[in-house]
C-alpha cells in the first residue's frame, strides 16, 4: 500500500456523527466505541435507536434475545413499527422536514424531478391506497423490477406500509432470472417499469415480466409505470397512473413486529435456485441507520448519492438508511458514463452531493479517460463511500489526492446481501490508510481466523462475526439448511462470511472472495494482489486475474486486461508478466495474458471474476442475468481462441 493516509482535521471530528454517539456515552474516540460496541452488542444497538431516534411505536422489551442460539437471534423483542413511518412519516408530518427534499431524480438524458418529503408521503399515500384496493395485504410478496427512479422509492414505501414483503430484482434481469425469483418469494405481484433509458437506448421492461409470469401463477396482478407498449396490456395489469389517482390511504401503516419480514434481498449464483436473504423492519431499518449516520456521517441537510441498482442491497440501503437520517436521496437512472466519463462529476455539481458512492472499477475507467476533473465544483462532498471489490492503490489515490484534494475521506466498507450492510468500515473521525477498510463495523464482532478458527494477524485469513447483529439475514427464504449449511458450518457457532481478509498494523483489507482466491503451487494468491499490480501499468485501464487448472502448478494465473482510451496495438503481454513476476515472486508470473476490449461487470461495475475464468476454461458460466455486459464472456473466449 502507498504511504497516503486520511487525517480528520479537528473541526472534522468535532461536527461528526460519531463523534456525537461516543460523547453522550463518555467514549474517549472511535477507538473505545468500537470496543465497547462488540463488548455489548445490546448496549450499542440500543444506544443507536436512542441517538438516532428511530421511533418504535410499541417500545420493544429487549434488546437481544439469544435463548434460540446465535443463528437464530430475536431482535428488539416485543417492538413494533413500520419502516415507513420511521423513515417517511415522521420527516412528513415535521413542520422542519415536510419541505425538505426527499428525493432528487436525474434520468440520463438529463431530466430532474424533485419530491419532498411531503410530496413522497402524498404519493406513498395513494400507491398504498391503490394497491390495497388490488387486494395486496401484510405479508404478500410483491416484486419490484424498476431503475433508480422516484416510483422504485414510492413502492418501497407503499408496500411497507401494507405489511408487504418487498422483492427488489435487479433491472437488467432477463425473464428466466425475475420467473425463478418470483417464483421463489410467491410473489402476487410486480411492479415494473416500461421503460428505462441505457446508453442512450430505450430498454423496454415489460416484455421481460410479461414472459416471466406465465410461469408464475401467483402472481396476480402486474403494475406498470409509464406507457405499457409492446403491444396491448395482459390480463392483470394495472397503469401505475391509476395507483396514484387514488384518494389518499385513511388506514394507519401496518405496525409489524421487530422481527416480521421486510424484504427479501435475492443474491447472484451460479447455478441453483435462487437464494433470498431475509431482512426485516427493525433490523435492516437500525442497521442502515447506523451505516449512513456514522460511517458516512449524514443528516438532515445531506444529500446521498450512490451509483447502484435496486436490485443489489445498496439501493434498498440507500433508500432506508438515507431518509432515516432525514436526508436527501439522489438517483441517477442511466449509465455513469453518458455522454462522457465526466457525468459523475456533473452529477455532483449539479445537485451538491454530500456522500458519492461509487464502485473502483467504475473510477478506474473515469481515470483511464485522461480528462481533467479540475472544470468542476465538488466542494459540497463531505465523504465518498465504496464497497463491492478491492481497491488499487494507483486509483484509491488519484480519486482521494488527485479529485479530492486529500481534503474528504474514503470510506471503504465491505458486507454483502445478507448482512444488510457492513462488517467493514473506516469511519471518518479516524486515519484512513490507502485501499483500507479500517476496521469493524460498530457493533460487528468481527475477526479473521485461520483454518482452526483461530485469530491470526499479518497473514491472509477468513472474516468470521462472532456474535449476531440487527441485520443479519434471519435466514434464507424457505431454505434453513441451506442458511445453517452457508454461514454457521464451517465454524461451529461463528459466522462465515467466504471473504479472505488481512489485519496488517491495525488496518483491514479484503482479498476477494474466498472462492476467487487461486492456489498457486500451494501459495494462496489474491486476484487483487495481481491486478493492483498490472493497473498499475500506464495502457491497462482494467484487468481481472483468474486460476486455471495447471498440471505443474495446480493452479496457474491468467490475466485479461483493458487498454487506456487511446492504446495503440502494441502488444504488452511480456512487460506485463514481467511486473507481476517482480512485484510478487516469479512463480506467480501469469501463465497468459490476453488483451480485451472488456471484461464482464455488474451495473455497478463490479468485474464478474466467476464469468471471466468460465470464459476462459471454456465452461458454461452460469447465470449472467446480472451482467451489464454479457457479450464480454464471447470477447474473451475469441481473444483466447486468436492467440
Amino acid at each position: 500500500m502507498t504511504g497516503y493516509v486520511w487525517t480528520p482535521s479537528q473541526d472534522y471530528v468535532e461536527r461528526a456523527n460519531v463523534t456525537r454517539l461516543a460523547r453522550r456515552h463518555g467514549c474517549a474516540g472511535i477507538d473505545e466505541l468500537r470496543a465497547r460496541s462488540v463488548g455489548d452488542v445490546g448496549w450499542y444497538w440500543n444506544a443507536v435507536v436512542e441517538d438516532l431516534g428511530l421511533p418504535f411505536a410499541t417500545p420493544y422489551r429487549q434488546v437481544l434475545d439469544l435463548s434460540r442460539g446465535v443463528e437464530d437471534p430475536d431482535w428488539f423483542v416485543g417492538g413494533e413499527l413500520n419502516i415507513a413511518d420511521a423513515c417517511l412519516g415522521r420527516w412528513a408530518a415535521d413542520p422542519e422536514g415536510r419541505d425538505r427534499p426527499a428525493v432528487v431524480h436525474e434520468s440520463e438524458d438529463g431530466t430532474v424531478t424533485t419530491l419532498t418529503f411531503a410530496e413522497l408521503a402524498d404519493r406513498v399515500s395513494r400507491v398504498s391506497s391503490g394497491l390495497r384496493n388490488l387486494g395486496i395485504r401484510r405479508g404478500d410478496a410483491v416484486a419490484l423490477y424498476l431503475p433508480m427512479a422516484p416510483e422504485a422509492v414510492i413502492a418501497c414505501y407503499a408496500l411497507a406500509r401494507l405489511g408487504a414483503v418487498l422483492v427488489p430484482l435487479f433491472s437488467g434481469f432477463a425473464p428466466g432470472a425475475i420467473a425463478s425469483r418470483l417464483a421463489d418469494a410467491d410473489a402476487t405481484a410486480v411492479i415494473v417499469a416500461a421503460a428505462t433509458v441505457r446508453r442512450g437506448r430505450t430498454v423496454a421492461m415489460t416484455a421481460s415480466v410479461r414472459e416471466a409470469v406465465l410461469s408464475c401463477p401467483t402472481v396476480q396482478h402486474v403494475v406498470v409505470v409509464g406507457e405499457a407498449g409492446e403491444g396491448e396490456a395482459g390480463d392483470g395489469e394495472v397503469a401505475w397512473a391509476d395507483l396514484l389517482a387514488a384518494d389518499p390511504d385513511t388506514m394507519p401503516a401496518e405496525q409489524m413486529a421487530s422481527t416480521d419480514t421486510l424484504l427479501l434481498a435475492y443474491t447472484s449464483g451460479t447455478t441453483g435456485r435462487p437464494k433470498g436473504a431475509v431482512h426485516t423492519h427493525a433490523g435492516f431499518l437500525v442497521k442502515t441507520a447506523s451505516e449512513v449516520a456514522y460511517s458516512f456521517d449524514l443528516g438532515p441537510g445531506g444529500r446521498f448519492c450512490w451509483i447502484t441498482d435496486m436490485g443489489w442491497i445498496m439501493g434498498p440501503l440507500s433508500i432506508f438508511g438515507t431518509h432515516a437520517n432525514g436526508a436527501t436521496l439522489v438517483l441517477y437512472e442511466g449509465s455513469p458514463d453518458v455522454p462522457d466519463l465526466d457525468r459523475l462529476w456533473r452529477l455532483v455539481e449539479r445537485h451538491r452531493v454530500t456522500m458519492l458512492g461509487v464502485s473502483p472499477t467504475l473510477i478506474r475507467t473515469i481515470r483511464s479517460s485522461d480528462r481533467s476533473d479540475d472544470d468542476f465544483d465538488l466542494s459540497s462532498v463531505h465523504v465518498l463511500g465504496s464497497t463491492g471489490e478491492p481497491w488499487d492503490a494507483d486509483s484509491y489515490d488519484w480519486l482521494a489526492i488527485d479529485v479530492f484534494g486529500g481534503r474528504v475521506p474514503v470510506i471503504n466498507f465491505s458486507g454483502g446481501t445478507e448482512v444488510g450492510g457492513s462488517f467493514l468500515a473506516p469511519y471518518p473521525v479516524e486515519p484512513i490508510g490507502s485501499c483500507s477498510l479500517g476496521g469493524p463495523s460498530l457493533g460487528m464482532d468481527v475477526d479473521v481466523v485461520d483454518a482452526s478458527g483461530q485469530s491470526v494477524r499479518g497473514q491472509v485469513g477468513e472474516l468470521v462475526c462472532r456474535q449476531p447483529w440487527p441485520a443479519m439475514t434471519r435466514g434464507i427464504w424457505r431454505d434453513r439448511e441451506r442458511y445453517l449449511e452457508a454461514y454457521w458450518s464451517t465454524f461451529p457457532g461463528v459466522w462465515h462470511h467466504g471473504d479472505h481478509a488481512l489485519v496488517e498494523d491495525g488496518q483491514w483489507f479484503l482479498l476477494g472472495r474466498s472462492d476467487d482466491v487461486m492456489n498457486v503451487a500451494g501459495k494462496r494468491l489474491a486476484p487483487a494482489e495481481v491486478e493492483a499490480v498490472l493497473i498499475g501499468h500506464p495502457s491497462v485501464a482494467e484487468a481481472a486475474a483468474v486460476g486455471v487448472p495447471d498440471a505443474t502448478k495446480g493452479e496457474a494465473v491468467w490475466v485479461f486486461w483493458v487498454p487506456r482510451l487511446g492504446v495503440g496495438d502494441a502488444d504488452i503481454s511480456a512487460n506485463l508478466r514481467d511486473m507481476v513476476a517482480a512485484a510478487l515472486g516469479k512463480p506467480f508470473a501469469p501463465k497468459a495474458v490476453h488483451r480485451v476490449a472488456q471484461l464482464p461487470k455488474t451495473r455497478s461495475a463490479k468485474i464478474m471474476r466467476r464469468a471471466v475464468r468460465a470464459a476462459a476454461l471454456g465452461q458454461d458460466p452460469g447465470d449472467l442475468s446480472g451482467a451489464e455486459n454479457p457479450e464480454a464472456v464471447e470477447a474473451i473466449r475469441a481473444a483466447i481462441g486468436g492467440g
